[in-house]
Parts: structure tokens; sequence; C-alpha cells
């Protein structure tokens, strides 16, 4: 599984790091943070539901 981030659109609400903080971070500067471009299966649930739950879907997951 590969995560990949558009940062054109994301708008760094934080909504992916409440919901996978393993992956997704917003550090202090206001922006996000890939944390694992290539978490391990058993983070699928949760890299898959940040991603649905991201308001500008900037996260895509292959």
């Amino acid at each position: 599984m590969k995560v990949s981030v558009d940062f054109d659109l994301c708008a760094s609400t934080g909504a992916c790091m409440q919901v996978c903080p393993e992956v997704f971070e917003v550090r202090s500067d206001g922006y996000l943070y890939v944390l694992q471009e290539e978490p391990g299966e058993e983070l699928a649930d949760k890299v898959n539901e940040a991603a649905d739950m991201c308001p500008t879907a900037a996260i895509t997951v292959s």
C-alpha cells in the first residue's frame, strides 16, 4: 500500500491525523507530513478511512 498526498489540494485540517496518527501528522508549522509512505497492511483500514474523510480528497491510497 502506498499513500500519496496532493499538497496543492491539502488544507491541513488534521482529519486524517485524527484517524491515523501513525501515518499522518499536522505539525506546528501548519503543514501535513506523511510519516509512512508505505504503511503496513495492519493500518490499511485506518489509512483508507483517513483518505475517505479528507475534505479536499487530497489523499490517494494505491
